[in-house]
């Protein structure tokens, strides 16, 4: 027995061949999975974003406001839209509906005229500093020779400065500190692995160790069975937000603008999300490594669909869509929001309510699929 025998190994291999050709439902996700998932981030994660959605505020249409609004748009980083007064656009930069506020002096026709180089604001929402990199830099480039054609003749033949300035204002991020935005994005990211992770294996763990008949044999619901397992995660998932709370304050120096009571009953709401999609994948699956599979399929488009690695707006609409659907999605809008902006519930409820949609719906899903029998 000591020595080594083709005919063991042999035999050995076609035990795990006929095993797996069993194991249809595993091989299949092992084989389908990265493949769905290749195709889907291929196209998905871009790292330049553009059509960035921005505001305009201007107290006058000339002839140079168009040809400026123009150039933006034709540098392809935005999509211009009017407001009518600096509060509309104020607020549609704090709750994230545009991403630049491009503000236009009243003045800024005679004083161009005159030559004074008059200021053109450009507030930017720098809580995503890569997302608007590019964007600025396209901006700063335009000033030069944006409105030679338009300009006195007097004033084209000089190789003088720039007619007129644009000054950048990032919000929210002075300084378009990287930690500002990645940190209060972990907050959601951590919670997810933990969540999903560990509830994606909570029934598949009972039917593979043999307790599941123990489990079946208790005079519960399955509604029962389900907030008994996912309820201690809750309790966990809540020390785990204060102890990144703690961190990103003290270490990472991550400012509480808004109302810590609030996030924490937005993340609750999160962490029902993940906890009833870790519940929906136990019971759909047969055995730990399939639970596991699944869990890898829900993380992935969290991750890379939900503007944590890659900005949100670069991706194309349908991915954009796909990404709305991700709970992890509105729940780094919420973070930054709150503890950047100092957002309140009427800033955050238009990404609270899918939460709440997506946790009732799952939920329901996970409870239709367990099964009271072992068959």
């Amino acid at each position: 027995m000591n020595r080594f025998s083709f005919a063991r190994l042999l035999a050995v291999l076609r035990k795990e061949w006929v095993q797996m050709r069993r194991d249809r439902a595993t091989v299949g996700l092992t084989v389908m999975l990265p493949l769905i998932q290749l195709f889907l981030f291929g196209y998905a994660i871009n790292a330049n974003p553009r059509h960035l959605p921005t505001g305009l505020v201007t107290a006058e249409h000339s002839t140079y406001e168009r040809t400026l609004v123009a150039a933006l748009q034709n540098t392809g980083y935005f999509d211009v839209r009017s407001f009518a007064t600096e509060s509309e656009a104020e607020e549609a930069l704090r709750r994230g509906d545009v991403m630049f506020v491009l503000n236009i002096p009243p003045d800024f026709t005679r004083r161009l005229n005159r030559g004074e180089q008059p200021q053109v604001l450009m507030d930017a929402d720098a809580t995503d500093p890569t997302a608007i990199a590019n964007a600025t830099a396209a901006v700063v480039a335009l000033n030069a020779t944006v409105l030679n054609r338009d300009l006195p003749v007097a004033m084209r033949v000089q190789p003088a400065q720039p007619p007129f300035q644009i000054v950048l204002h990032a919000r929210y991020n002075p300084e378009q500190i990287t930690a500002l935005n990645i940190v209060p994005g972990l907050i959601g990211l951590i919670l997810t692995v933990s969540t999903l992770v560990m509830t994606s294996l909570a029934i598949t763990r009972e039917r593979e160790t043999g307790t599941m008949e123990n489990l079946l044999a208790m005079p519960v619901r399955p509604v029962e069975v389900m907030l008994g397992k996912i309820i201690p995660y809750v309790g966990l998932a809540y020390v785990q937000t204060a102890l990144i709370l703690a961190v990103s304050v003290l270490v990472f120096d991550v400012p509480i603008r808004g109302s810590i009571p609030l996030l924490l009953v937005a993340l609750g709401i999160f962490i029902a999300c993940n906890l009833a999609m870790g519940f929906a994948f136990s019971t759909m699956a047969q055995t730990q490594m399939q639970a596991q599979q699944l869990a890898q399929f829900g993380l992935l488009p969290s991750i890379m669909l939900s503007g944590f690695m890659f900005p949100f707006q670069g991706m194309p609409v349908w991915a954009r869509w796909i990404g709305e659907a991700v709970p992890l999605t509105h729940t780094l809008r919420i973070c930054r929001g709150v503890l950047l902006k100092g957002n309140g519930l009427a800033d955050i409820w238009p990404d609270l309510w899918p939460m709440l949609l997506f946790a009732l719906v799952v939920g329901a899903i996970a409870v239709s699929l367990y099964r009271e029998t072992l068959d």
